[in-house]
């Protein structure tokens, strides 16, 4: 559906900025007026922001994969870290492209392999799977280990420069030259889209130090805890106990140490959004061209003593997602519940490109449609989990208010969005809420069958482990933490 305020006379651009982990409440636009983001609230300022957004999976590969392709984990395949897109579903990178747009990428797409199909004309510094091989441990899941042993996430941070911090820098560099190239005293006349992305706030937590002063430990707001009396659930109970990272950072010190590193690595992460916001605008650019910022997940960045992301909780599932450009609301919120599995629609919209009849099951919305409609709390917010450290499939869905997450082989949660926003008080249990809790759950199966999607993730994990040489080979393949960074981009 193209948006009514689309001008398909004239040549379109789309802008697509991407970062990795960010928690959506860590922004000045969102109300964090302690924070240092003063380049995506000018973003927020002059476009619109969705404030009810969900990634469709929380870890980075199956939730850039249902980026690209526009359908749920559930529908393409990918489950986890070591099961990558490769250009097997169509993505919106192909349908531009073949529409007579210039698709290029710069930075992290975290997909297989550089060499696949995946829609791009060229990719710049493209960061992908390890080795095309990835999280192979992590698909172990039936049964998983007890233990991980100690989590590598922490074995730096600090002040300091990271391979990732230099590797951002450069992925700048090379998006303000590619703006730079297309600026209008150029000639080229096709429209274009660009991805780029950045691999900031994601972890390791080592930023240069001034990013670090921005945050004194004074201004830092609390952790969030568990309420008193009230036990972890036994789903995420499992899952810290198979790879505790708390127990990694081990001190007061340290756990405060990575919290201002994080909010270090968001206002980081802004100054190359506004580098690049700056080229557009220098070079032309902006009036033609819509912008949207996102991320891939959030981090839990030690509530609840979790950190990482693969829970279902806000912290986790909730991105952020701004659009600004020709015909779009400045200033304004929208809260319909939105997901990147909108982004494939939204990406043929801001090009004026009609979706064709096998694009028709898609499940996502243009957001230019979105930001110009009224809020709808009855639109469903979705989120599915099948990973590392998960014993079984969790599912997520946000409607009407509330938020509801369905473990399979475990009871379900339920929290109420507006007495308790930071879902804190589990009420699945309470007999008043009964109805909403089975209301919630004929709705998810009416979407999916949770058990066999829950069969099928592990069916497609076991075929992986084999080729792999079986359970114990599997255990000692592929990264043990974050991806590891070109060799250039490493200190020698």
């Amino acid at each position: 559906m193209l948006s009514s305020k689309i001008d398909i006379s004239r040549r379109r651009n789309l802008l697509f900025i991407m970062s990795d982990e960010h928690d959506p409440r860590y922004m000045g636009c969102s109300g964090a007026s302690w924070m240092h983001t003063p380049h995506l609230d000018a973003l927020a300022a002059r476009g619109t922001r969705f404030t009810n957004a969900y990634t469709p999976s929380p870890i980075c590969v199956p939730a850039r994969a249902c980026l690209a392709t526009g359908h749920w984990t559930h529908t393409h395949g990918y489950w986890d870290n070591a099961i990558a897109y490769e250009g097997h579903w169509a993505s919106w990178h192909h349908r531009l492209a073949q529409a007579g747009v210039r698709v290029e990428s710069i930075g992290k797409l975290h997909y297989r392999s550089p060499q696949d199909p995946t829609g791009f004309q060229e990719q710049h510094e493209s960061l992908h799977i390890l080795n095309g091989v990835g999280l192979v441990w992590g698909s172990v899941r039936e049964p998983m280990q007890e233990t991980r042993g100690p989590s590598p996430i922490f074995d730096e941070l600090g002040p300091g420069e990271s391979s990732y911090n230099r590797y951002d820098a450069r992925v700048t560099d090379l998006a303000c030259d590619w703006l730079r190239q297309r600026g209008l005293d150029s000639g080229e006349e096709a429209p274009w889209a660009l991805f780029v992305g950045l691999v900031a706030p994601h972890m390791p937590l080592v930023v240069p130090q001034p990013w670090l002063d921005l945050y004194p430990p004074h201004v830092l707001p609390v952790a969030k805890c568990q309420p008193p009396g009230m036990a972890r659930h036994p789903w995420v109970e499992r899952m810290k106990q198979h790879w505790d990272h708390d127990a990694a950072l081990g001190t007061d010190a340290r756990r405060e140490l990575a919290r201002r590193c994080y909010f270090g690595l968001v206002s980081f992460m802004d100054a190359q959004v506004g580098r690049i916001l700056t080229a557009l605008q220098a070079h032309g650019l902006s009036e033609d061209t819509t912008v949207v910022y996102t991320s891939d997940h959030g981090d839990n960045l030690g509530a609840r003593d979790l950190w990482n992301k693969s829970t279902l909780y806000r912290e986790s599932t909730s991105v952020p997602l701004i659009v600004a450009g020709p015909g779009i609301a400045q200033g304004t919120t929208c809260r319909t519940n939105t997901s990147l599995v909108d982004i494939y629609p939204t990406a043929l919209d801001a090009c004026s490109i009609a979706q064709v009849p096998e694009e028709a099951d898609l499940p996502g919305t243009s957001l230019l449609a979105l930001a110009d409609a009224p809020d709808d709390p009855a639109r469903i917010g979705f989120s599915e989990y099948h990973a590392v450290g998960s014993e079984s499939a969790a599912y997520m869905l946000a409607r009407d208010g509330f938020k509801y997450h369905h473990y399979v082989g475990h009871p379900p949660e339920l929290f109420d969005l507006a007495s308790d926003p930071e879902e804190l008080y589990d009420l699945a249990a309470d007999p008043a809420h009964a109805e909403i809790v089975r209301e919630m759950e004929a709705t998810l199966r009416q979407m999916l069958d949770p058990e066999a999607v829950d069969r099928l993730a592990k069916r497609d994990q076991r075929n992986l482990i084999a080729r792999f040489g079986g359970r114990d080979a599997a255990l000692r393949s592929g990264n043990a933490g974050p991806t590891p960074m070109h060799e250039k981009y490493r200190m020698v």
